[in-house]
Formats: C-alpha cells, sequence, structure tokens
C-alpha cells in the first residue's frame, strides 16, 4: 500500500510543482483543449454537450494519469469553473486530484477528463473539500467513456458525471477512491492573492482576464439558451 501511496503522491507532485502564474496558466490553456475534446468526443457529442447544459459546475483535468503494477495510483491537476445564475462561467479555482491503488492492474493511462457537477449539494461538497468519488453514499457519481454514448439515463440522477478522453494501456479509467484537494498556493500564484475556491467560483470575487477562453469554451459548449 505504501507504495501505491508514494505512486500517486509523485504523481501530484508532477502536477503542483513550480507555482507561478505563467504554469498555471498553461493548465488553463490546456483545461480550454480538454473540454473541446472530451465535449466532441464519441459518437453522440450532443449527449455530452446536453450533460454540460444541465451542470451546475465542471471540473476539467487535462492530463489526468493512471499507472501501476499491482500497485498503482492515479491523479492530476484540474481547474474548477462554475455558473451563475445568468449563466456567466466564473474563473477557475484549482485543485488536485489523487489516489492510491492495490490489484490486479498493468499499464498507463493518459486522459483528459471533465466532470460534470450536476447540483448545489454536490458543489458544495467540492469546495468544502469533502469529496472522495466512490466513497460518499450521500453522492451519486457515474463515468463514461469518450462522450456518453447511451448513458444519459443513468446519469440523469447522478451529483457528478465524469466525461473522459483516454489514451493508453488501461481498458478503462475509474476514479473510485479518488479524492480532491484545492490549490490555494496555485489560486495565489494566478490571481496574485489568497483566494478561497468559493470566493473564485461562487462570489466570482477572482478574475484573470486570460481564463477567458476556458469561461468561452464553456459558455460554448454549457450554454443554456
Amino acid at each position: 500500500m505504501f507504495r501505491g501511496i508514494l505512486v500517486a503522491a509523485l504523481l501530484l507532485a508532477g502536477c503542483a510543482s513550480g507555482q507561478n502564474e505563467a504554469q498555471q496558466q498553461v493548465l488553463v490553456d490546456r483545461a480550454t483543449l480538454a473540454v473541446q475534446e472530451v465535449m466532441t468526443a464519441g459518437d453522440r457529442p450532443q449527449d455530452a454537450t446536453d450533460t454540460l447544459k444541465r451542470a451546475r459546475a465542471a471540473l476539467v483535468c487535462p492530463r489526468f494519469f493512471r499507472a501501476g503494477f499491482i500497485f498503482g495510483g492515479e491523479g492530476g491537476a484540474c481547474v474548477l469553473s462554475a455558473r451563475d445564475g445568468s449563466g456567466s462561467w466564473s474563473s477557475p479555482a484549482f485543485y488536485s486530484m489523487g489516489a492510491a491503488s492495490f490489484g490486479l492492474q498493468a499499464g498507463i493511462t493518459d486522459a483528459s477528463l471533465v466532470v460534470l457537477v450536476m447540483n448545489d449539494r454536490a458543489l458544495t461538497a467540492l469546495l468544502r473539500d469533502q469529496v472522495r468519488f466512490g466513497g460518499d453514499a450521500n453522492l451519486t457519481f457515474a463515468t463514461f467513456g469518450a462522450g456518453i454514448g447511451g448513458g444519459t439515463t443513468a446519469a440523469a440522477g447522478a451529483d457528478y458525471v465524469a466525461l473522459a478522453q483516454s489514451r493508453g494501456l488501461f481498458a478503462g479509467l475509474s476514479l473510485q477512491g479518488s479524492y480532491m484537494n484545492y490549490d490555494a498556493a496555485g489560486a495565489r500564484a494566478y490571481y496574485g492573492r489568497d483566494a478561497t475556491a468559493q470566493q473564485i467560483v461562487i462570489d466570482m470575487a477572482a478574475h484573470n482576464p486570460a481564463a477567458d477562453p476556458l469561461r468561452a469554451m464553456l459558455m460554448r459548449f454549457g450554454n443554456r439558451q
């Protein structure tokens, strides 16, 4: 188990190293491209965009890694944006996701991941660092591959819906047991001051104009009009 935890820690350390505005901007730019990639993948991309239109927020992890041989780990740097009552999306808050695992597994996956946060309850749990996917009986979670295909019925009552465009040797991508941590240092580097996730995505009290392409991409695929 220690080796699994070490693998996850190394994955997260690689994502979080070097907290400065330029490197955080690279993450935001990659997230913008990841939204486009995931929302246009699969045989029925309209299902993905329809789900995004119903979402309260979106957590985007442009480079989500899973690796292991018996002991394994997964992780990635992510950004979270939420929409207000008028449909406008916030600037991003920064998160890291990680997990350790043990079992019959071998290979590596590099995925673009978009986790759609479907309601206020799910968003509140995320803002309070209380989310462990698959580990909270009060929060439901659905995972689909590239595009969600025929999964709209299964996703209808989920608090979180994960869409992934995976590349690699693992057959699929499981977020079971993955946990989220708010990256306060990343936010400080990007906005030039301390800001909580709530202040960024709910109060919209922090803004960086360089994040506008990400906000526009979410609006493009998630406009409720």
